[in-house]
Protein backbone atom coordinates (compact mmCIF):
# COMPACT_ATOMS: atom_id res chain seq x y z
CA UNK A 1 0.00 0.00 0.00
CA UNK A 2 1.12 3.05 -1.13
CA UNK A 3 2.12 6.36 1.28
CA UNK A 4 -0.58 8.43 -0.03
CA UNK A 5 -3.14 5.57 -0.52
CA UNK A 6 -2.41 4.93 3.42
CA UNK A 7 -2.92 8.49 4.03
CA UNK A 8 -5.96 9.05 2.27
CA UNK A 9 -7.42 6.32 4.03
CA UNK A 10 -6.20 7.44 7.74
CA UNK A 11 -8.00 10.95 6.80
CA UNK A 12 -11.10 9.40 5.72
CA UNK A 13 -11.52 6.93 8.55
CA UNK A 14 -10.36 9.65 11.22
CA UNK A 15 -13.11 12.32 9.77
CA UNK A 16 -15.42 9.44 10.13
CA UNK A 17 -14.66 9.03 13.53
CA UNK A 18 -15.23 12.58 14.93
CA UNK A 19 -18.15 13.33 12.56
CA UNK A 20 -21.02 11.38 14.96
CA UNK A 21 -23.02 13.53 17.32
CA UNK A 22 -22.42 11.01 20.18
CA UNK A 23 -18.39 11.05 19.49
CA UNK A 24 -15.65 12.12 22.32
CA UNK A 25 -12.81 10.46 23.94
CA UNK A 26 -14.66 7.50 24.43
CA UNK A 27 -13.71 6.87 20.91
CA UNK A 28 -15.65 3.68 19.09
CA UNK A 29 -17.20 2.32 22.40
CA UNK A 30 -19.81 4.99 21.36
CA UNK A 31 -21.38 2.18 19.68
CA UNK A 32 -21.38 0.26 22.69
CA UNK A 33 -24.53 1.38 24.20
CA UNK A 34 -26.09 0.05 27.72
CA UNK A 35 -29.11 -1.43 24.97
CA UNK A 36 -26.98 -3.42 23.50
CA UNK A 37 -24.91 -4.43 26.34
CA UNK A 38 -28.34 -6.19 27.66
CA UNK A 39 -28.72 -7.75 24.13
CA UNK A 40 -25.38 -9.11 24.24
CA UNK A 41 -26.32 -10.41 28.11
CA UNK A 42 -29.77 -12.02 26.63
CA UNK A 43 -28.63 -13.85 24.35
CA UNK A 44 -26.00 -16.45 26.50
CA UNK A 45 -27.75 -19.74 25.84
CA UNK A 46 -25.14 -22.15 27.22
CA UNK A 47 -23.52 -20.23 30.26
CA UNK A 48 -19.81 -21.67 28.87
CA UNK A 49 -17.11 -19.50 29.40
CA UNK A 50 -14.09 -19.55 27.65
CA UNK A 51 -10.91 -17.46 28.61
CA UNK A 52 -9.19 -15.64 25.74
CA UNK A 53 -5.83 -14.62 26.82
CA UNK A 54 -2.89 -16.79 26.82
CA UNK A 55 -0.99 -18.04 30.10
CA UNK A 56 1.46 -15.65 30.79
CA UNK A 57 5.24 -16.32 29.59
CA UNK A 58 7.80 -16.23 32.03
CA UNK A 59 10.84 -17.52 29.96
CA UNK A 60 12.11 -15.72 27.39
CA UNK A 61 11.77 -16.62 23.52
CA UNK A 62 12.21 -15.53 20.11
CA UNK A 63 9.17 -13.71 20.10
CA UNK A 64 9.50 -12.42 24.35
CA UNK A 65 13.06 -11.27 25.28
CA UNK A 66 11.62 -9.55 28.28
CA UNK A 67 9.38 -12.08 29.56
CA UNK A 68 7.10 -11.30 32.76
CA UNK A 69 8.80 -11.66 36.28
CA UNK A 70 7.20 -13.65 38.82
CA UNK A 71 8.36 -14.84 41.99
CA UNK A 72 6.98 -15.59 45.19
CA UNK A 73 8.00 -13.07 48.01
CA UNK A 74 6.23 -15.59 51.28
CA UNK A 75 6.09 -16.93 53.52
CA UNK A 76 9.72 -16.37 54.60
CA UNK A 77 11.94 -18.74 55.78
CA UNK A 78 11.20 -21.51 57.86
CA UNK A 79 7.13 -20.15 58.06
CA UNK A 80 5.95 -22.18 55.87
CA UNK A 81 5.98 -25.20 58.56
CA UNK A 82 5.76 -23.11 61.42
CA UNK A 83 2.53 -22.71 63.65
CA UNK A 84 0.22 -19.55 63.74
CA UNK A 85 -0.66 -18.10 60.24
CA UNK A 86 1.30 -17.20 57.81
CA UNK A 87 0.59 -15.92 53.68
CA UNK A 88 1.84 -17.03 50.56
CA UNK A 89 2.68 -13.56 48.44
CA UNK A 90 3.66 -12.86 45.10
CA UNK A 91 5.53 -10.16 43.14
CA UNK A 92 4.79 -9.96 39.43
CA UNK A 93 6.11 -6.96 36.48
CA UNK A 94 5.94 -7.52 32.80
CA UNK A 95 6.25 -5.43 29.54
CA UNK A 96 2.55 -5.19 28.74
CA UNK A 97 2.96 -4.10 24.88
CA UNK A 98 5.44 -7.48 24.48
CA UNK A 99 4.93 -10.24 21.72
CA UNK A 100 3.98 -12.58 23.74
CA UNK A 101 1.44 -11.77 25.92
CA UNK A 102 -2.43 -10.93 26.19
CA UNK A 103 -3.10 -7.30 26.76
CA UNK A 104 -5.41 -4.51 25.78
CA UNK A 105 -4.06 -0.93 23.98
CA UNK A 106 -5.76 2.20 25.55
CA UNK A 107 -6.19 4.83 23.23
CA UNK A 108 -3.16 6.83 24.77
CA UNK A 109 -1.04 3.98 23.29
CA UNK A 110 -0.35 5.42 19.39
CA UNK A 111 1.10 8.51 18.58
CA UNK A 112 0.94 9.38 14.94
CA UNK A 113 2.70 12.69 13.47
CA UNK A 114 2.52 13.81 17.09
CA UNK A 115 -1.21 13.28 18.34
CA UNK A 116 -3.07 10.85 19.85
CA UNK A 117 -6.76 10.03 19.23
CA UNK A 118 -8.82 12.75 18.80
CA UNK A 119 -6.10 15.60 18.04
CA UNK A 120 -5.05 15.13 21.82
CA UNK A 121 -1.34 16.67 21.66
CA UNK A 122 1.19 14.07 22.76
CA UNK A 123 3.62 15.72 24.31
CA UNK A 124 2.75 16.02 28.16
CA UNK A 125 2.05 12.19 28.97
CA UNK A 126 0.47 13.47 32.35
CA UNK A 127 -1.49 16.37 30.90
CA UNK A 128 -5.69 15.34 31.62
CA UNK A 129 -6.59 15.10 27.92
CA UNK A 130 -3.80 12.64 27.30
CA UNK A 131 -4.68 10.84 30.97
CA UNK A 132 -8.22 10.68 29.78
CA UNK A 133 -7.43 8.50 27.32
CA UNK A 134 -5.66 5.87 29.12
CA UNK A 135 -6.74 2.58 30.36
CA UNK A 136 -8.38 4.81 32.83
CA UNK A 137 -10.97 4.86 30.14
CA UNK A 138 -12.16 1.39 30.76
CA UNK A 139 -11.64 0.95 34.06
CA UNK A 140 -15.36 -0.17 34.39
CA UNK A 141 -14.73 -2.80 32.14
CA UNK A 142 -16.16 -3.75 28.65
CA UNK A 143 -19.37 -5.90 28.05
CA UNK A 144 -20.67 -6.45 24.89
CA UNK A 145 -21.84 -8.95 21.91
CA UNK A 146 -18.56 -10.58 20.82
CA UNK A 147 -18.32 -12.04 17.04
CA UNK A 148 -15.31 -14.56 16.31
CA UNK A 149 -14.46 -14.65 12.48
CA UNK A 150 -12.12 -17.49 11.86
CA UNK A 151 -9.74 -17.12 8.63
CA UNK A 152 -7.76 -20.34 8.69
CA UNK A 153 -11.26 -22.06 9.06
CA UNK A 154 -12.43 -19.91 6.17
CA UNK A 155 -9.40 -21.06 4.12
CA UNK A 156 -8.94 -24.70 4.79
CA UNK A 157 -5.69 -23.82 6.23
CA UNK A 158 -4.25 -24.60 10.27
CA UNK A 159 -3.29 -20.90 10.17
CA UNK A 160 -2.19 -18.32 7.95
CA UNK A 161 1.36 -17.57 7.66
CA UNK A 162 3.22 -15.20 8.62
CA UNK A 163 3.71 -11.65 6.17
CA UNK A 164 0.22 -12.48 5.16
CA UNK A 165 -2.85 -9.98 5.08
CA UNK A 166 -6.04 -10.88 6.46
CA UNK A 167 -8.71 -8.50 3.68
CA UNK A 168 -12.26 -6.82 4.06
CA UNK A 169 -13.25 -9.52 1.68
CA UNK A 170 -12.03 -12.44 3.74
CA UNK A 171 -14.15 -10.61 6.85
CA UNK A 172 -16.87 -10.48 4.86
CA UNK A 173 -16.35 -14.33 3.38
CA UNK A 174 -15.89 -15.40 7.03
CA UNK A 175 -19.26 -13.88 8.29
CA UNK A 176 -21.18 -15.45 5.02
CA UNK A 177 -19.55 -19.01 6.06
CA UNK A 178 -20.16 -18.76 9.38
CA UNK A 179 -23.85 -17.25 9.42
CA UNK A 180 -22.99 -14.33 11.53
CA UNK A 181 -22.84 -10.69 10.41
CA UNK A 182 -20.81 -8.39 12.83
CA UNK A 183 -22.52 -4.77 13.63
CA UNK A 184 -22.73 -1.89 15.70
CA UNK A 185 -20.80 -1.96 18.93
CA UNK A 186 -20.03 -5.50 18.52
CA UNK A 187 -16.28 -6.72 20.39
CA UNK A 188 -14.77 -8.36 16.72
CA UNK A 189 -12.30 -11.19 17.24
CA UNK A 190 -10.32 -11.90 14.21
CA UNK A 191 -8.13 -15.36 14.42
CA UNK A 192 -5.10 -16.43 12.61
CA UNK A 193 -3.51 -19.20 13.99
CA UNK A 194 -0.90 -17.89 15.59
CA UNK A 195 -1.32 -19.41 18.70
CA UNK A 196 -1.86 -22.75 16.89
CA UNK A 197 1.34 -22.20 14.73
CA UNK A 198 3.18 -21.27 17.63
CA UNK A 199 2.16 -24.08 19.65
CA UNK A 200 3.27 -26.29 17.03
CA UNK A 201 6.07 -24.52 14.99
CA UNK A 202 7.30 -23.02 17.91
CA UNK A 203 7.89 -19.13 18.75
CA UNK A 204 9.73 -17.28 16.59
CA UNK A 205 10.41 -13.85 16.00
CA UNK A 206 6.57 -12.25 15.39
CA UNK A 207 8.12 -8.74 15.87
CA UNK A 208 9.69 -9.74 12.36
CA UNK A 209 7.20 -11.55 10.65
CA UNK A 210 3.52 -12.40 11.78
CA UNK A 211 -0.29 -12.65 9.96
CA UNK A 212 -2.50 -9.74 10.39
CA UNK A 213 -4.82 -7.42 8.89
CA UNK A 214 -4.54 -5.10 5.50
CA UNK A 215 -5.10 -1.78 6.80
CA UNK A 216 -7.68 -1.33 4.03
CA UNK A 217 -9.35 -3.72 5.83
CA UNK A 218 -10.30 -1.38 8.68
CA UNK A 219 -12.96 0.41 6.26
CA UNK A 220 -14.95 -2.72 7.38
CA UNK A 221 -14.68 -2.08 10.86
CA UNK A 222 -15.93 1.76 10.16
CA UNK A 223 -18.20 0.73 8.14
CA UNK A 224 -19.56 -2.06 10.78
CA UNK A 225 -19.18 0.74 13.98
CA UNK A 226 -17.23 -1.88 15.70
CA UNK A 227 -16.12 -0.51 19.28
CA UNK A 228 -12.88 -3.20 20.08
CA UNK A 229 -11.18 -5.26 17.86
CA UNK A 230 -8.83 -8.45 19.39
CA UNK A 231 -6.44 -10.71 17.39
CA UNK A 232 -4.78 -13.58 18.30
CA UNK A 233 -1.31 -11.97 16.88
CA UNK A 234 -1.05 -7.76 17.15
CA UNK A 235 -3.28 -7.18 14.39
CA UNK A 236 -0.60 -5.80 12.37
CA UNK A 237 1.11 -8.06 9.71
CA UNK A 238 4.74 -7.91 9.51
CA UNK A 239 6.28 -6.69 7.58
CA UNK A 240 4.33 -4.06 7.84
CA UNK A 241 1.69 -3.17 3.86
CA UNK A 242 3.17 0.19 4.58
CA UNK A 243 6.67 1.50 3.86
CA UNK A 244 7.44 4.42 6.94
CA UNK A 245 4.06 3.20 8.48
CA UNK A 246 5.36 0.03 10.91
CA UNK A 247 1.98 -0.78 12.67
CA UNK A 248 -0.35 0.92 10.51
CA UNK A 249 -3.36 -1.36 11.85
CA UNK A 250 -2.89 0.23 15.17
CA UNK A 251 -2.47 3.59 13.42
CA UNK A 252 -5.74 3.69 11.80
CA UNK A 253 -7.81 1.60 14.19
CA UNK A 254 -6.40 3.01 18.04
CA UNK A 255 -4.83 6.58 16.68
CA UNK A 256 -7.58 7.57 13.60
CA UNK A 257 -10.74 5.62 14.62
CA UNK A 258 -10.50 5.72 18.72
CA UNK A 259 -10.63 1.41 19.06
CA UNK A 260 -9.65 -0.31 21.59
CA UNK A 261 -7.28 -3.31 20.65
CA UNK A 262 -6.16 -6.65 22.20
CA UNK A 263 -3.34 -8.39 20.74
CA UNK A 264 -2.28 -12.25 21.05
CA UNK A 265 -4.80 -13.25 22.46
CA UNK A 266 -5.58 -17.12 22.49
CA UNK A 267 -8.43 -18.08 20.07
CA UNK A 268 -7.90 -21.67 19.88
CA UNK A 269 -10.48 -22.84 22.71
CA UNK A 270 -12.76 -20.22 21.45
CA UNK A 271 -13.34 -21.35 17.86
CA UNK A 272 -13.59 -24.86 18.88
CA UNK A 273 -16.29 -23.91 21.42
CA UNK A 274 -18.20 -21.29 18.71
CA UNK A 275 -17.89 -24.49 15.70
CA UNK A 276 -19.34 -27.41 18.38
CA UNK A 277 -22.03 -24.97 19.65
CA UNK A 278 -22.92 -23.79 15.82
CA UNK A 279 -22.72 -20.02 17.11
CA UNK A 280 -19.62 -17.48 16.69
CA UNK A 281 -21.26 -14.47 18.72
CA UNK A 282 -21.06 -14.29 22.48
CA UNK A 283 -21.29 -12.36 25.14
CA UNK A 284 -17.69 -11.05 26.20
CA UNK A 285 -16.12 -9.34 29.28
CA UNK A 286 -13.32 -7.43 28.99
CA UNK A 287 -12.22 -6.28 32.72
CA UNK A 288 -8.49 -4.46 32.31
CA UNK A 289 -6.69 -3.69 35.32
CA UNK A 290 -7.04 -0.32 36.73
CA UNK A 291 -3.46 1.36 36.12
CA UNK A 292 -4.17 4.97 36.11
CA UNK A 293 -2.91 6.95 33.61
CA UNK A 294 -1.28 3.59 31.55
CA UNK A 295 -1.25 2.78 28.03
CA UNK A 296 -2.38 -0.67 28.40
CA UNK A 297 -3.49 -3.36 30.53
CA UNK A 298 -2.36 -7.49 30.28
CA UNK A 299 -6.10 -8.95 30.41
CA UNK A 300 -8.25 -11.88 30.10
CA UNK A 301 -11.15 -11.49 28.48
CA UNK A 302 -14.15 -13.80 29.31
CA UNK A 303 -16.72 -15.20 26.25
CA UNK A 304 -19.83 -16.63 27.35
CA UNK A 305 -21.76 -19.12 25.11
Amino acid sequence: MGAQDFRTLYERLRRAARSGPDGGRRGALRHLTPARVAAAAAGVRLGRTVSLAAPIETRPGPDNPEPAKHRMTGPAPGEAGADGLHFALDRFAMNVHGDADSHLDALNHVLYDGELYDGVPAGDATAPEVRSLSVDLVGEGIVGRGVLLDVPRLRGVPWVEPGDHVTADDLTAAEAAQGVRVGPGDLLLVRVGHRRRRRELGAWDAARSRAGLHPRALAFLAEREVAVLGGDGNNDTAPSAVAGVAFPVHVLAVQAMGVHLMDYLQLEDLAGACARAGRWSFLCVVAPLRLPGATGSPVNPIAVL
